[in-house]
């Protein structure tokens, strides 16, 4: 297999003889200005082009949006004057864990002794013949780095019970793969079809679904929607709920080896579980692979292209003297950018839709660089809408038995 292998139809320019994106330590400072506002280009046939052009208005709706309810119901929440005063303060912490380029002095390795606990699922769309359905939860132990923030985050009490629906297969324990789903999209049958659950299962592969911080049954008292939390204390709420995403994920993942027996473990997700997917692979280094769907690596630039948030984002720069620089490195320790992944290599995957307008292909384009341009697939669809899903699916099998996860046949 080629090092820079790229599977799918649809050919990138920077696939082909282009020079290398060299971004390293720093790529706050090193990213161009003028990010947000830039085009891939993609060498694409007259179907894909027709596909690409239909999801990109669907999702550029959906965008504005979701940008209209966070900039209305999270930026007043959490980017109010009082909060503005301790941004200096906080900026200087996180400037300096980003600088240090260590990422377990933030995402830190949590307790083995955490209990999980288990329970049948109440009314499971999916429910396998051969197999049961499982929630599981426990007290989450998770300490923000930002000495600030701690008792403000103690009193969230329903965040601090971490939940996930685990489906798994009569018998003994088989390799499981971790599934983390996107911003605000975290109810299992939205995901059963966004993330392909059913699919991954029949591979022979027990499946988790894993609950994000600030979502669902973690939503914060009086929240208008499903992670409006995970966005309405500020910068440094941000970067925090990622490392508590990041902390639940090893303490499942823990449990899952200690207690279960599973014999191998990897992680998929989709959008801001994508960008968490990329944060587990430089945190914990007995993940047997990472495939990001869509992922989110920059989120301020993300932010100056959801208008009319975009609005919101500017003001807060001009209201505290902030660059773009200063924002992206405020933000930093929440980019897997920042850090280097511990999976190997060959076991890295990244899939981008190419008519994606809510994380464009640049974000996936910027981590496939970051990560040394391992596997990576692009499909001609939107952010919402995977069209030729069944292409890529495909392919993240093929990647799934050249990593040798997936268990043997077994005779019927």
């Amino acid at each position: 297999m080629a090092r820079t292998r790229v599977v799918s139809r649809i050919a990138h320019e920077t696939c082909q003889s282009a020079p290398r994106l060299e971004l390293g330590a720093h790529w706050w400072d090193r990213l161009e200005d003028d990010f947000a506002y830039q085009d891939e280009a993609f060498d694409l046939r007259f179907r894909d082009r027709v596909l690409v052009g239909a999801t990109s208005l669907m999702d550029k709706g959906i965008r504005t949006f979701a940008a209209g309810a966070v900039g209305a119901l999270a930026v007043p929440v959490g980017f109010h004057p009082m909060e503005l005063r301790h941004l200096e303060a906080d900026a200087a912490h996180y400037h300096d864990l980003a600088d240090a380029g260590v990422a377990e002095h933030f995402l830190c390795a949590p307790s083995r002794h955490v209990a999980v606990r288990g329970r049948p699922a109440m009314v499971p769309l999916f429910k396998p013949r051969d197999g049961v359905v499982e929630d599981l939860e426990f007290e989450s132990p998770f300490v923000p780095s930002l000495p600030r923030l701690r008792d403000a985050w103690k009193r969230h009490g329903g965040n601090r019970v971490a939940t996930a629906r685990l489906w798994r297969h009569d018998g003994p324990a088989r390799p499981t793969i971790v599934a983390i789903h996107g911003f605000g999209a975290e109810q299992s049958w939205i995901n059963e079809w966004m993330l392909a659950l059913p699919r991954l299962y029949q591979l022979g592969c027990d499946v988790m679904l894993m609950t994000l911080p600030f979502h669902g049954p973690r939503r914060t008292m009086l929240s208008p929607f499903s992670g409006h939390g995970f966005f309405a204390g500020g910068l440094s709420w941000i970067n925090e709920a990622f490392a508590q995403g990041v902390h639940d994920f090893r303490v499942f993942a823990h449990h899952l080896r200690r207690d279960r027996g599973v014999p191998k473990i990897g992680v998929t997700g989709i959008s801001l579980g994508g960008c968490t997917t990329a944060l587990c692979a430089s945190a914990a280094d007995d993940i047997d692979f990472a495939v990001p769907n869509v992922p989110v690596t920059s989120l301020a630039d993300l932010l100056l292209e959801w208008r009319p948030l975009s609005v919101a984002v500017r003001g807060l720069m001009t209201a505290t003297g902030m660059e773009l620089r200063d924002l992206r490195h405020i933000l930093a320790p929440s980019s897997p950018l920042t850090w280097q992944p511990k999976v190997p290599h060959e076991r890295r995957m990244i899939i981008g839709g190419v008519g994606d307008r809510v994380t464009p292909p640049k974000h996936s384009r910027l981590l496939w660089e970051h990560w040394d341009r391992c596997r990576l697939h692009w499909f001609p669809g939107g952010h919402v809408l995977h069209l030729d899903k069944g292409e890529y699916l495909i392919e993240m099998g093929r990647f799934l038995r050249d990593a040798d996860f997936l268990p043997e046949r077994r005779a019927r």
